[in-house]
């Protein structure tokens, strides 16, 4: 739905669909349509466009374990072990056509656990589940010799791959889709999903080789497969997201958390409802502003600022009620008005505060941007999520540990600065 809401708002000209989704959760039929339903609905509804096939459909399924000792054979079978235990993925549970009205065509009665689908797999050979949803092309299948349930009750409809595209399209850019069409068999495309899962491969290295077999590319479109410049690319977006959210955040907060100083009645209303941007789950908010801002950098930003923000007003506003009284009156005896005060005597001595803030905020958008590889704005969120998706410990790592890195350079950085800007008379050694 992510992609549906870009290609709505013209974030994004076209990707690809299947067409089974596109019946329940798109147009919410209820039912499956024909592709020429389905072209009928999307034109009218949204002047959007539905290419033929490529060639295969990527149907979901109910996979077991043929080591239970039990025989079990078809989704109907589930009924008579209610012992089994069923993990699903998030989506299937969710969606229209998943588990809600699966397990009422079937009448089972068993408990469903949610757990991200390229983690599944994993569970199954742990013995921690004995039932998942797999998607038809999916590599494990055949790999960990598993048994693919029959659907006897034909629940599942058909999930034909196509390319989902605006009508406002060039007519060269429809014409150069129309050559994937019936071009990709089932077989095909689980091979090359066992190439990215076993044998390492990155998906643009499968696509180009895939591309040039069928004389759709030449040799000159293979991209790159250097790691260290896809990794300083993605750590060079990652940074630009961290820093231009965390430089708005301080141009507001600290602005803010001083007029919350000199009104501290509002202090706590204000500070309560800055407060209340942490409770909201960072995936969720980046979905929530995907139909105001659309998807990549801007709700990106949007989301670390917000995050961004209660660190650093609440450590100005603390940091200004710590100033000693004394040196207040000091300076009240000697003249200086209220902008004179803040200027030389209460801003200085809260600095450190205020720094400890802008530490926290910074350390708290390096770990965070790694979600905005969710709206297309990239970053080291994409090892992450790929690595996710295809259960690859090496990939999610390659992510991670430079996300941890930059966390650990940067609280030194500001440990470092903390100490050159610190008062003399706060720091240890001085009477």
């Amino acid at each position: 739905m992510v992609c549906f809401q870009a290609l709505q708002q013209g974030e994004i000209d076209v990707y690809p669909e299947y067409s089974g989704t596109i019946a329940f959760e798109i147009l919410k039929a209820g039912e499956n349509l024909s592709m020429t339903k389905l072209n009928d609905e999307l034109s009218s509804k949204w002047n959007l466009g539905l290419s033929e096939p490529y060639g295969f459909s990527n149907t979901y399924a109910l996979v077991i374990k043929k080591s239970l000792g039990i025989t079990i054979n078809s989704i109907s079978d589930l009924i008579h072990h209610p012992e089994i235990k069923i993990g699903l993925s998030y989506e299937f549970l969710k969606r229209e056509d998943g588990w809600g009205k699966l397990s009422q065509v079937y009448g089972l009665n068993q408990e469903a656990i949610g757990l991200e689908h390229g983690l599944a797999y994993d569970a199954l050979q742990q013995n921690s589940i004995d039932v998942t949803d797999a998607y038809s092309t999916d590599g494990e299948i055949m790999r960990y010799g598993l048994k693919v349930l029959e659907d006897d009750r034909q629940f599942f409809p058909d999930y034909f791959a196509a390319s989902l595209y605006r009508k406002d399209l060039s007519a060269d850019v429809q014409k150069v889709l129309e050559k994937l069409n019936g071009q990709i068999s089932e077989q095909e495309i689980r091979a090359m999903n066992a190439s990215v899962l076993y044998e390492k491969k990155t998906f643009e290295e499968v696509a180009s080789t895939f591309l040039q077999r069928k004389g759709l590319a030449n040799k000159s479109s293979t991209p790159s497969a250097s790691i260290r410049i896809d990794l300083l690319k993605k750590t060079s977006t990652h940074l630009k997201l961290t820093f231009i959210a965390v430089f708005l955040a301080i141009l507001i907060a600290v602005p803010l958390g001083i007029a919350l100083y000199w009104h501290p009645q509002l202090a706590t209303y204000v500070l309560y409802a800055v407060g209340l941007l942490q409770t909201i789950p960072s995936i969720a908010l980046l979905a929530i502003l995907i139909p105001l801002t659309g998807i990549g950098v801007t709700p990106a930003i949007i989301a670390l600022f917000l995050y961004a923000l209660l660190p650093i007003v609440r450590n100005t506003y603390t940091g200004l009620q710590t100033v000693d009284p004394v040196l207040k009156k000091v300076a009240i005896g000697m003249g200086m008005n209220k902008i004179q005060r803040m200027k030389w005597l209460e801003l200085p001595l809260a600095i450190p505060f205020i720094l400890t803030g802008i530490r926290t905020a910074t350390v708290i958008s390096i770990g965070t941007a790694t979600l905005a590889a969710f709206i297309g704005a990239g970053g080291l969120g994409e090892y992450i999520v790929t690595g996710l998706a295809l259960n690859n410990s090496s990939l999610i790592l390659r992510g991670a540990i430079p996300a941890a890195l930059l966390a650990i350079i940067i609280e030194i950085a500001f440990e470092i600065l903390e100490r050159t800007t610190r008062p003399k008379y706060l720091q240890k050694g001085n009477d």
